[in-house]
């Protein structure tokens, strides 16, 4: 797979996580305290991000892409076990499942890209 692609995937997965948070933000978590203000930081990193992958062709932020999606999967799956900030989920949404659809698509397909960058520099 090229490089544009996996860019491609990646900058989507990041937008379609920060979408997800988006229209949960307007839903729920723009009332809850803590959460609703991570939830915008979340919208804007994904943005920020995505845009990073798709201008720079630096390793920097298809690394951020994976924290990000590691990040967030994280935070998630907290908040589904144990609670996150007095929020308990219980993956229940459309909204749950694409944003669990996204943030590892950000993982597989930032880390297949690294991979890809790795091979070729090991190559010359």
């Amino acid at each position: 797979m090229s490089d544009w692609i996996l860019r491609v995937l990646v900058a989507a997965g990041l937008l379609g996580s920060a979408w997800v948070h988006l229209v949960v933000w307007f839903d729920w978590a723009g009332d809850t305290d803590v959460i609703g203000p991570l939830f915008l930081v979340n919208l804007v990193a994904g943005v920020v991000i995505a845009v990073a992958v798709l201008i720079w062709r630096h390793w920097l932020p298809v690394l951020a892409a994976v924290g990000f999606g590691a990040a967030t999967l994280l935070a998630y799956w907290l908040s589904v076990t144990v609670g996150l900030f007095g929020v308990q989920e219980q993956f229940a949404t459309s909204e749950e499942v694409w944003g669990v659809i996204t943030e590892a698509g950000c993982i597989v397909f930032s880390a297949a890209l690294l991979a890809a960058r790795s091979r070729r520099r090991a190559a010359v």
